[in-house]
């Protein structure tokens, strides 16, 4: 049964009439999806607060989801973008909490799961960029894939000031069944106290249109097992998730995957966690 005050720590929206999103072309996702649209289905299922995420790195979307939030009452908090190996990096991030809206700015990340390089947030200018995010009291989410799970468990290791969110698990090989290397990597990653994992993104990691809610069940449980329910997060990826599950299903599977967790351990996992990491 699903939590009865939930924070969903992760969905997105854009507006094509805007700004492409090129990663959609030629998916179901290739059309605007608005805060509106997400509503209705999340006041129905108990979610009392979101998180909204950025989708591309560009300087513009940012700003455009700090003005979403400060017009609503649904997004608490929002993760955006800006550019970390700018030499003035620690300004832009200033400049954005003078904007509307800027109160709700608690992270930021980069799709750094598209940077060729697997060290990317080992460089230098890079690290120097991590470093002004923690300076701002903001955290990082972790936008990566398993091969990139080393580099990040460095990096978490160097700037223990930083909280470090991993987004979807770093998106495991859940439609081959393989755990390993990626349970080996994920338990170097969370040693370390300054880490959090996101349930989220794991619906469109399955083999599409065939998936089982119990073939998600060996990376949930790895995540729990060596994060603990402290330290895990319910984000329900939205609109992507779309591709394999609505809404709400998202929810029940997110429910029954954490089953044999305490009351407590679910209130943490579904609200409490979120609320404590993103200083919602």
């Amino acid at each position: 049964m699903t939590a009865r005050r939930i924070i969903d720590a992760h969905h997105h929206v854009w507006d094509l009439t805007v700004r492409p999103q090129p990663w959609t072309d030629g998916t179901a996702l290739a059309r605007s999806f608005a805060l509106a649209d997400l509503a209705a289905e999340a006041r129905t299922t108990g979610v009392v607060g979101t998180v909204v995420v950025q989708t591309v790195c560009v300087p513009e979307e940012t700003p455009e989801l700090l003005a979403l939030a400060a017009g609503s009452d649904l997004v608490a908090g929002v993760v955006g973008w800006t550019d970390l190996t700018a030499p003035d990096v620690a300004e832009a991030i200033a400049a954005l909490r003078e904007r509307p809206g800027g109160d709700r700015l608690v992270g930021l990340r980069h799709q750094v799961q598209e940077e060729p390089d697997p060290n990317w947030l080992l460089r230098e200018d890079v690290q120097r960029g991590l470093a002004a995010v923690a300076g701002a009291g903001l955290v990082y989410d972790l936008v990566i894939t398993p091969h990139q799970l080393p580099a990040a468990a460095e990096a978490a290791a160097r700037l223990t000031g930083l909280t470090f969110v991993l987004d979807h698990l770093a998106k495991p090989p859940i439609a081959t069944g393989v755990l390993h290397p990626w349970a080996r990597d994920l338990r170097r990653l969370a040693a370390l106290p300054n880490t959090v994992a996101k349930l989220s993104g794991l619906v469109t990691e399955a083999d599409p249109g065939i998936w089982r809610t119990e073939d998600l069940r060996p990376y949930t449980d790895t995540a729990l097992d060596v994060f603990g329910p402290q330290r895990v997060l319910f984000g329900s990826d939205w609109p992507v998730c779309t591709l394999e599950a609505e809404y709400a299903e998202v929810l029940r599977i997110s429910d029954h995957l954490t089953d044999g967790l305490s009351p407590a351990e679910r209130s943490a996992v579904f609200h409490d966690n979120a609320a404590r990491v993103y200083g919602l």
